[in-house]
């Protein structure tokens, strides 16, 4: 029992070190993560609300292409 929540807390924290040094990299490499065309902001008065709408779909796209690959290379044994 003790060993799988500890395998579980490693992959989480591998994925966000992963995730970590690609948005590191992006900002490094001046991509517009957060600046595309769809990604939306609204400006009152006293707030201000950010919608990255087009940038969501993207990476969610990226991420269920690298999951899937992942899936079926672990799939394999």
């Amino acid at each position: 029992m003790l060993a799988n929540t500890a395998r579980i807390f490693l992959t989480i924290g591998a994925i966000f070190l992963v995730v970590g040094g690609m948005l590191y990299i992006a900002g490094r490499l001046n991509l517009p993560i957060g600046k595309l065309p769809g990604d939306f902001t609204i400006q009152g008065k006293n707030f201000t609300c950010f919608v990255p709408l087009a940038t969501s779909i993207i990476l969610s796209i990226l991420m269920s292409i690298i999951l899937t690959l992942i899936s079926r290379f672990i799939g394999r044994k």
